[in-house]
């Protein structure tokens, strides 16, 4: 298999805590890959590890068959790999699409063209990008206008601005409304399969993970439990059990119960 991210024997450990434990997975481009497990399972440091802001104690990240292990997260960002966090983080007294061009003066290595005419810096490819997440009727509002699932909307153009080919998202849905979570997963996925950009994504939503998920990995204490399809992992006995023990249920659409 020809994956675009391959992962072998991640592991992080601090001290004789374990954190991430021989974690291997592979990831296509234009597929959607979940990541879930229980708080304190890996989630984040497995996600920080793959984008260079913790370097593992062992294992082997290729992007594209590329070693990608100890490079910086700018590095790591301009050999297209893309992230959206839990918690927004924009210039609130910044305009829509001023956010996304300092992002894109950024990817050129123009950054210095924002004293001057930063405005009119890449605005046409600020306006795509906008386009693309349905953004761009709000490109002059303020952020600091911006309603949650807007700016959500707004961090995913922004993530989008390198021409990535991996996009990892942390619990991209975090916040949002039910309807705003649909929409948003919705969009992201159509995104990535129409330009080949492989997803991965941590998220405590399951029926936002059952349903956009092309394949779904559970963690726990550091080691991958589980994975397969959704259906896959919606019926493993373990998996059930662990997040029975963290007070999830996943809705069993053949019993018409949780479980």
């Amino acid at each position: 298999m020809n994956a675009l991210l391959q992962v072998e024997k991640l592991a992080k450990s601090y001290g004789g805590v374990h954190a991430v434990r021989g974690v291997s997975f592979a990831l296509e481009a234009g597929k959607i890959l979940a990541l879930i497990g229980p708080n304190g399972a890996g989630k984040s440091t497995c996600f920080n590890m793959l984008n260079g802001q913790i370097r593992p104690n062992a294992g082997s990240i290729r992007l594209e068959g590329q070693e990608i292990i100890g490079l910086p997260p700018r590095a790591v960002w301009r050999r297209g790999v893309g992230r959206t966090f839990q918690i927004t983080a924009t210039f609130p007294s910044m305009t829509v699409r001023e956010n996304v061009q300092v992002t894109l003066l950024s990817f050129h290595h123009r950054l210095w063209a924002m004293v001057g005419y930063a405005g009119a810096a890449y605005r046409d490819e600020a306006n795509r990008l906008l386009a693309l997440v349905g953004m761009e009727q709000q490109a002059e509002r303020p952020c600091g206008e911006l309603a949650y699932g807007d700016l959500k909307r707004l961090e995913l153009a922004i993530a989008l601005a390198n021409n990535p080919r991996l996009l990892l998202m942390d619990e991209p849905t975090a916040g949002m409304a039910p309807k705003e979570r649909v929409d948003l997963m919705r969009l992201t996925a159509d995104i990535a399969r129409e330009k080949g950009i492989g997803v991965l994504f941590t998220e405590h939503d399951m029926d936002v993970v059952f349903e956009h998920a092309d394949a779904v990995m559970v963690l726990n204490r550091g080691e991958l439990i589980a994975r397969g399809t959704p259906e896959e992992v919606r019926r493993d006995p373990q998996v059930r059990a662990i997040y029975l023990g963290e007070g999830l249920l996943y809705h069993d659409k053949d019993q018409g119960s949780a479980a």
